[in-house]
């Protein structure tokens, strides 16, 4: 079962309590481990599909973990406010993606005080007190997307940057890698770097305002998800420029992203939702259960799980191709089909 909070301080709702069968001892053996997801914001496709995916989890389905989901609204003081909730509340264990790489801190900490174990997942937060993280490396990521796009401008010419939002770990990490890639190519010039903060509908009107003040300037955009990506390429079309002109790339392999790999538009990485965020309740189950627990995401398949002692794990990424789409978007129905 899945609850939704958007309140940093609302109350949760009593929980249906399943039997099951715990790898650990428990206190009261009955009752379900409560386990809270403080994800950054639910506005964007990507992290309700990561949501969901959670919510999949063999042992959320089967009742032996109880999962609260509470949406950030972007806001670092929102989820800070979330945690002092789990904290008293007695939740087991937390998961988290946080909105702020240095604000996320404090909230690691809160819950540390209370002994409630951490486990970061898709972004990451400065916390020696995180008993592990399960997400995928941006700073590849970040490098990928801007090589596929001065390849596609065959090493020369104009670019801008649309960013994440300022001072979360993927915008830090996937600037780094977008700026690794720049440096191998001299003759290429970034005219604008800002953020659109994940959002489609900020790119759009940051594009517009980019291909005003840059009229036939603008060769490549790097979008640093695939919201902003697809934000500039409806700024592109609504200009009466044909998409074709303009290498575009973005991150994360959302639904319309892969639809515009299909038509040619973009170059697109697929960020496993699914992987990072079963394999963080099963690092997290195995960190309060102790080694009798049995992981369940498929995603150990491809890295070791290793008793969920690591203290990172990182999920690899998969190119959107002609070849792969198909097959990739197949598996998308699976996870949005109910």
């Amino acid at each position: 079962m899945k609850k939704i909070l958007t309140m940093g301080l609302a109350s949760l709702a009593t929980a249906l309590i399943l039997p099951f069968a715990p790898g650990g001892p428990r206190a009261e053996a009955d009752e379900p481990y409560k386990i809270g997801a403080a994800v950054y914001g639910l506005k964007a496709e990507y992290m309700r599909l990561w949501t969901t995916a959670l919510e999949r989890h063999p042992d959320v389905v089967s009742g032996m973990v109880d999962v609260t989901v509470f949406d950030g609204r972007y806001d670092a003081s929102v989820q800070q406010s979330q945690f002092e909730t789990m904290a008293t509340q007695g939740f087991d264990g937390i998961i988290f993606v946080p909105i702020d790489i240095e604000a996320g801190a404090a909230a690691v900490a809160t819950a540390s005080m209370r002994d409630i174990p951490v486990v970061g997942s898709n972004t990451r937060v400065n916390s020696n007190q995180l008993a592990s993280y399960v997400g995928s490396n941006d700073v590849k990521s970040g490098r990928m997307e801007a090589e596929s796009v001065l390849e596609c401008m065959d090493g020369e010419g104009n670019v801008v940057i649309i960013e994440g939002p300022i001072g979360q770990s993927a915008q830090i990490e996937r600037r780094k890698g977008n700026l690794e890639a720049l440096e191998q190519y001299p003759a290429v010039e970034i005219l604008e770097m800002k953020t659109a903060n994940w959002s489609r509908a900020e790119a759009l009107a940051l594009m517009e305002n980019w291909l005003s003040a840059y009229p036939d300037q603008i060769d490549g955009v790097i979008g640093q998800n695939d919201e902003m990506a697809l934000g500039a390429i409806q700024a592109i079309e609504q200009a009466g420029l044909d998409v074709e002109d303009f290498c575009i790339a973005g991150i994360d392999g959302v639904t319309d992203a892969m639809l515009a790999v299909k038509e040619d538009k973009m170059v697109s990485i697929l960020q496993d939702a699914t992987a990072q965020a079963q394999g963080a309740l099963d690092v997290l189950m195995a960190r309060i259960v102790g080694p009798d627990y049995q992981p369940k995401a498929t995603v150990w398949e491809e890295i070791p799980f290793d008793g969920g002692s690591e203290a990172v794990y990182n999920v690899p990424w998969v190119p959107i191709t002609e070849q792969n789409v198909d097959a990739l978007l197949e598996e998308r129905e699976k996870l949005t089909t109910r």
